[in-house]
Protein backbone atom coordinates (compact mmCIF):
# COMPACT_ATOMS: atom_id res chain seq x y z
CA UNK A 1 0.00 0.00 0.00
CA UNK A 2 1.13 3.66 -1.07
CA UNK A 3 2.43 5.32 2.30
CA UNK A 4 3.84 8.51 0.63
CA UNK A 5 6.87 9.55 -1.11
CA UNK A 6 9.92 10.85 1.72
CA UNK A 7 12.66 13.31 1.70
CA UNK A 8 14.90 10.83 -0.16
CA UNK A 9 12.53 10.76 -3.02
CA UNK A 10 12.86 14.25 -3.81
CA UNK A 11 16.94 14.13 -2.39
CA UNK A 12 17.22 11.29 -5.24
CA UNK A 13 15.50 13.56 -7.87
CA UNK A 14 17.42 16.66 -7.60
CA UNK A 15 20.89 14.98 -7.52
CA UNK A 16 20.22 13.23 -10.58
CA UNK A 17 19.39 16.66 -11.96
CA UNK A 18 22.61 17.87 -11.18
CA UNK A 19 24.49 14.38 -12.15
CA UNK A 20 22.60 13.08 -15.31
CA UNK A 21 25.37 10.76 -16.66
CA UNK A 22 25.61 7.47 -16.50
CA UNK A 23 28.22 6.69 -13.94
CA UNK A 24 26.39 8.15 -10.97
CA UNK A 25 22.69 6.88 -11.75
CA UNK A 26 24.61 2.85 -11.76
CA UNK A 27 26.38 3.92 -8.56
CA UNK A 28 22.81 5.21 -7.31
CA UNK A 29 20.60 2.76 -9.15
CA UNK A 30 19.19 0.89 -6.20
CA UNK A 31 18.07 4.63 -4.54
CA UNK A 32 16.06 4.99 -7.70
CA UNK A 33 14.65 2.01 -7.31
CA UNK A 34 13.51 2.03 -4.02
CA UNK A 35 13.13 5.70 -3.39
CA UNK A 36 11.84 6.90 -6.38
CA UNK A 37 10.37 3.99 -8.65
CA UNK A 38 8.81 1.99 -6.20
CA UNK A 39 6.45 4.66 -4.48
CA UNK A 40 5.54 5.55 -7.50
CA UNK A 41 4.21 1.83 -8.33
CA UNK A 42 2.72 1.77 -5.17
CA UNK A 43 0.86 4.98 -5.80
CA UNK A 44 -0.23 4.09 -9.58
CA UNK A 45 -1.56 0.56 -8.36
CA UNK A 46 -3.30 1.71 -5.51
CA UNK A 47 -5.29 4.67 -7.78
CA UNK A 48 -5.41 2.54 -10.81
CA UNK A 49 -7.50 -0.27 -8.52
CA UNK A 50 -10.01 2.29 -6.72
CA UNK A 51 -10.63 3.48 -10.36
CA UNK A 52 -11.09 0.31 -12.51
CA UNK A 53 -12.94 -0.95 -9.72
CA UNK A 54 -15.43 1.30 -10.10
CA UNK A 55 -15.40 1.94 -13.99
CA UNK A 56 -13.95 -1.73 -15.00
CA UNK A 57 -16.15 -1.00 -18.59
CA UNK A 58 -13.26 1.57 -20.01
CA UNK A 59 -10.81 -1.40 -19.84
CA UNK A 60 -8.05 1.04 -18.20
CA UNK A 61 -4.50 0.02 -18.12
CA UNK A 62 -1.92 1.66 -15.79
CA UNK A 63 1.23 2.26 -17.16
CA UNK A 64 4.91 4.02 -15.37
CA UNK A 65 6.67 6.24 -17.20
CA UNK A 66 10.77 4.73 -17.74
CA UNK A 67 13.52 7.00 -16.16
CA UNK A 68 15.75 6.57 -19.56
CA UNK A 69 14.80 8.60 -21.99
CA UNK A 70 14.88 7.71 -25.65
CA UNK A 71 18.17 7.54 -27.11
CA UNK A 72 16.79 9.06 -30.20
CA UNK A 73 15.70 12.40 -27.99
CA UNK A 74 18.86 12.60 -26.00
CA UNK A 75 20.03 15.77 -27.28
CA UNK A 76 21.56 17.53 -23.90
CA UNK A 77 23.84 14.54 -23.31
CA UNK A 78 21.60 13.98 -19.66
CA UNK A 79 20.22 10.14 -20.64
CA UNK A 80 18.20 10.09 -17.34
CA UNK A 81 14.61 12.15 -16.58
CA UNK A 82 14.48 13.61 -13.28
CA UNK A 83 10.67 12.89 -13.31
CA UNK A 84 8.44 9.98 -13.53
CA UNK A 85 4.89 9.89 -13.94
CA UNK A 86 2.13 7.57 -14.31
CA UNK A 87 -1.44 7.03 -16.62
CA UNK A 88 -4.42 5.55 -16.70
CA UNK A 89 -6.12 5.05 -19.70
CA UNK A 90 -7.23 3.08 -22.95
CA UNK A 91 -5.22 0.93 -24.54
CA UNK A 92 -4.31 2.87 -27.93
CA UNK A 93 -1.32 2.97 -30.24
CA UNK A 94 -1.91 6.86 -30.88
CA UNK A 95 -1.64 7.44 -27.23
CA UNK A 96 -0.73 11.00 -27.37
CA UNK A 97 -3.88 11.83 -29.42
CA UNK A 98 -5.86 9.93 -26.98
CA UNK A 99 -7.45 11.82 -23.52
CA UNK A 100 -5.47 9.70 -20.57
CA UNK A 101 -5.86 10.43 -16.63
CA UNK A 102 -1.78 11.41 -15.26
CA UNK A 103 0.16 11.86 -12.40
CA UNK A 104 3.80 13.64 -12.82
CA UNK A 105 6.57 13.92 -9.98
CA UNK A 106 9.00 16.48 -10.58
CA UNK A 107 11.87 17.90 -8.27
CA UNK A 108 10.12 20.99 -7.19
CA UNK A 109 6.16 19.71 -8.08
CA UNK A 110 3.60 17.29 -8.34
CA UNK A 111 0.68 17.67 -11.21
CA UNK A 112 -2.48 15.68 -12.24
CA UNK A 113 -5.32 15.53 -13.83
CA UNK A 114 -6.95 14.58 -17.75
CA UNK A 115 -5.83 15.77 -20.95
CA UNK A 116 -4.41 15.09 -24.19
CA UNK A 117 -0.76 14.70 -25.04
CA UNK A 118 -1.47 16.07 -28.39
CA UNK A 119 -4.69 15.85 -29.90
CA UNK A 120 -5.12 15.69 -33.18
CA UNK A 121 -6.64 18.28 -35.34
CA UNK A 122 -9.62 16.48 -36.42
CA UNK A 123 -10.87 15.29 -32.85
CA UNK A 124 -10.17 19.60 -32.35
CA UNK A 125 -12.70 19.69 -35.36
CA UNK A 126 -15.12 17.14 -33.99
CA UNK A 127 -15.52 18.34 -30.53
CA UNK A 128 -16.22 21.74 -32.02
CA UNK A 129 -18.63 20.69 -34.23
CA UNK A 130 -20.19 18.51 -30.98
CA UNK A 131 -20.28 21.66 -29.03
CA UNK A 132 -22.01 23.72 -31.80
CA UNK A 133 -24.60 20.79 -32.32
CA UNK A 134 -25.60 20.69 -28.39
CA UNK A 135 -24.40 23.56 -26.39
CA UNK A 136 -26.14 23.72 -23.46
CA UNK A 137 -24.89 20.27 -23.01
CA UNK A 138 -21.53 21.16 -22.80
CA UNK A 139 -21.92 24.03 -20.68
CA UNK A 140 -23.76 21.57 -18.35
CA UNK A 141 -21.05 19.31 -18.19
CA UNK A 142 -18.17 21.83 -17.24
CA UNK A 143 -20.51 23.57 -14.76
CA UNK A 144 -19.14 21.57 -11.52
CA UNK A 145 -15.52 22.66 -12.92
CA UNK A 146 -16.59 26.46 -12.70
CA UNK A 147 -17.52 25.89 -8.90
CA UNK A 148 -13.94 24.41 -7.86
CA UNK A 149 -10.58 25.64 -7.55
CA UNK A 150 -8.54 22.11 -8.05
CA UNK A 151 -8.28 21.79 -11.75
CA UNK A 152 -7.50 24.44 -14.21
CA UNK A 153 -7.82 24.22 -17.91
CA UNK A 154 -4.69 23.76 -20.47
CA UNK A 155 -3.32 23.96 -23.36
CA UNK A 156 -2.04 26.38 -26.75
CA UNK A 157 -5.05 28.52 -27.78
CA UNK A 158 -5.23 29.31 -31.73
CA UNK A 159 -3.60 32.93 -32.17
CA UNK A 160 -6.68 34.02 -34.72
CA UNK A 161 -9.91 32.98 -32.08
CA UNK A 162 -13.23 31.06 -33.66
CA UNK A 163 -16.24 32.10 -33.00
CA UNK A 164 -17.71 29.86 -29.89
CA UNK A 165 -21.33 29.27 -29.36
CA UNK A 166 -21.52 31.00 -26.40
CA UNK A 167 -18.76 32.91 -23.70
CA UNK A 168 -18.28 29.76 -21.79
CA UNK A 169 -17.70 27.82 -24.13
CA UNK A 170 -14.93 29.92 -25.76
CA UNK A 171 -12.35 28.85 -23.57
CA UNK A 172 -12.51 25.41 -24.59
CA UNK A 173 -13.42 26.17 -28.45
CA UNK A 174 -9.85 28.05 -29.17
CA UNK A 175 -7.51 25.53 -27.66
CA UNK A 176 -5.29 23.75 -29.94
CA UNK A 177 -5.23 20.77 -27.19
CA UNK A 178 -6.19 20.91 -24.00
CA UNK A 179 -5.82 19.37 -20.31
CA UNK A 180 -7.67 19.33 -16.80
CA UNK A 181 -4.17 19.95 -14.59
CA UNK A 182 -3.72 20.51 -11.06
CA UNK A 183 0.01 21.87 -10.16
CA UNK A 184 1.34 22.15 -6.92
CA UNK A 185 4.89 22.74 -5.29
CA UNK A 186 6.14 19.77 -2.97
CA UNK A 187 5.01 19.49 0.44
CA UNK A 188 4.14 17.43 3.05
CA UNK A 189 1.09 16.04 1.15
CA UNK A 190 3.42 14.48 -1.16
CA UNK A 191 4.70 12.26 2.03
CA UNK A 192 1.46 10.97 2.54
CA UNK A 193 -1.04 8.29 1.76
CA UNK A 194 -3.76 10.57 1.57
CA UNK A 195 -1.91 11.91 -1.82
CA UNK A 196 -3.43 8.19 -2.91
CA UNK A 197 -7.26 9.89 -1.81
CA UNK A 198 -6.91 13.03 -3.26
CA UNK A 199 -5.88 11.87 -6.78
CA UNK A 200 -8.41 8.86 -6.86
CA UNK A 201 -10.97 11.59 -5.52
CA UNK A 202 -10.09 14.21 -9.40
CA UNK A 203 -10.16 11.52 -11.36
CA UNK A 204 -13.34 10.56 -9.86
CA UNK A 205 -14.55 14.00 -10.51
CA UNK A 206 -12.91 14.41 -13.88
CA UNK A 207 -14.35 11.72 -15.12
CA UNK A 208 -17.85 12.69 -16.37
CA UNK A 209 -15.45 14.46 -18.78
CA UNK A 210 -13.01 11.99 -19.53
CA UNK A 211 -16.51 9.85 -20.56
CA UNK A 212 -17.43 13.02 -23.33
CA UNK A 213 -13.70 13.24 -25.18
CA UNK A 214 -12.77 9.57 -25.33
CA UNK A 215 -16.19 9.06 -27.72
CA UNK A 216 -15.25 12.15 -29.91
CA UNK A 217 -13.08 9.99 -31.87
CA UNK A 218 -16.56 8.27 -33.05
CA UNK A 219 -18.02 11.53 -34.39
CA UNK A 220 -18.55 12.07 -38.17
CA UNK A 221 -16.07 13.87 -39.61
CA UNK A 222 -17.12 17.87 -39.49
CA UNK A 223 -15.93 18.39 -43.26
CA UNK A 224 -17.97 15.37 -44.51
CA UNK A 225 -20.99 16.57 -42.79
Amino acid sequence: MFSGFSSETIDFMWNLRLNNNKAWFEANKEKFRQDFQAPMKLLGREVFERITGEWARHGFIHKVSRIYKDARRVRDGEPYRCNLWFSIEKPSEEWMATPVFWFELAPDRWSYGLGYYQAKPITMAKFRARIDRDPKKFEKLIAPLERQDEFILDGDEYKRKKEAPSPRTSAWYNRKSFSLIHRQENGVELFSPALADRVADGYRFLMPLYDYFITLDSDPDPGEA
